[in-house]
């Protein structure tokens, strides 16, 4: 019996998010830190969650990792949570490395900034975007991929979210004539994400190189929790570098979120807890998880999501 954190991605972000993390020493913590280490930074805003600032990929990503790291280490530091897995979706990887120890959050945010610039940078030429289709196969998806995909307006798969979701990258242009398709080959909608980049796909190759160049200047810590890969959905435990691997790597290939989930049930885990903000991932456990309880602390109070923890335990 055991308990998963799980850290959201990129279109989850909310303007405002930072000013509601959790009142407490470890959540403290982490905001000074990453206060200290954003001050370093140049060309950033001075408040990284307004609606405007959110509009910019860095912003975001760098939103997204401070508020699940001090979440994450309030559960554990101030409250007692035992937690022995973690898996972040896409950007999320990145909180869930430092919650499993390979990172330090300083590093963590040093290195979230060069990958949301690079991949603002690899998408700057044209209009770019990602979308969710529900209700088909991942072969379905692909045929459709492989069918409306052209060199002047690509498509690829990027995230396999679960058995009838799958998300895909592309130009703006290419993502729109794919709904009428996407309908009539059964999908129940197509829904665009809230982002302006196209990710996990070859477009992100210079991005992954400019990140494994960064974290070549990081020294990996001791790993406490096992981490779940978002290129492979693989448990990797006891092997900080094939979790640096995978950071760098991943932004360039599809997340294989579904084999991640697949594997929390493999594994026994019994409890699944999603950082804020948002509850998409919960969605998905909820989908390909139906015999563990799942929980988004943006839904469920602190105290609640611990009572449903520990229950599991004997």
């Amino acid at each position: 019996m055991s308990t998963a954190l799980l850290f959201p991605g990129q279109g989850s972000q909310r303007p405002a998010m930072l000013q509601s993390l959790p009142q407490t020493p470890a959540a403290a913590r982490s905001w000074a830190e990453a206060q200290h280490c954003l001050a370093d930074l140049d060309g950033l805003p001075e408040q990284l969650d307004t609606a405007e600032a959110l509009q910019s990929t860095t912003n975001a990503q760098l939103c997204l990792l401070i508020t699940g790291v001090a979440y994450a280490r309030a559960l554990i530091e101030d409250h007692g949570l035992q937690a022995e897995f973690v898996a972040g979706h896409s950007v999320g990887a990145f909180a869930a490395a430092v919650v499993a120890g390979v990172l330090n959050l300083t590093d963590a945010i040093r290195v979230v900034r060069v990958r949301g610039d690079m991949m603002q940078r690899a998408c700057a030429a044209r209009q770019w975007g990602m979308a969710a289709i529900s209700g088909l196969s991942l072969s379905a998806v692909q045929s459709l991929v492989s069918s409306h995909g052209t060199v002047q307006d690509p498509l690829w798969v990027a995230n396999i979210n679960a058995a009838d979701q799958t998300v895909v990258s592309g130009t703006a242009a290419a993502l729109e004539n794919l709904r009428g398709p996407a309908e009539r080959a059964g999908a129940r909608n197509l829904t665009a994400l809230d982002v302006r980049i196209a990710s996990h796909c070859p477009l992100q190759a210079s991005t992954a190189h400019a990140v494994a160049a960064e974290l070549r200047n990081v020294s990996p810590g001791r790993q406490q929790r096992a981490y779940l890969a978002n290129r492979t959905g693989r448990r990797l435990h006891h092997n900080p570098a094939g979790v640096v691997e995978d950071l760098a790597q991943a932004v360039q290939h599809p997340v294989q979120w579904f084999d991640c989930m697949r594997l929390i049930g493999e594994l026994g885990v019994t409890t699944t807890i999603e950082m804020p903000p948002g509850h998409v991932l919960t969605s998905l456990a909820l989908s390909s998880l139906p015999d563990v309880r799942v929980a988004a602390l943006d839904e469920v109070a602190i105290d609640t999501v611990l009572r449903r923890a520990r229950s599991a335990y004997p």
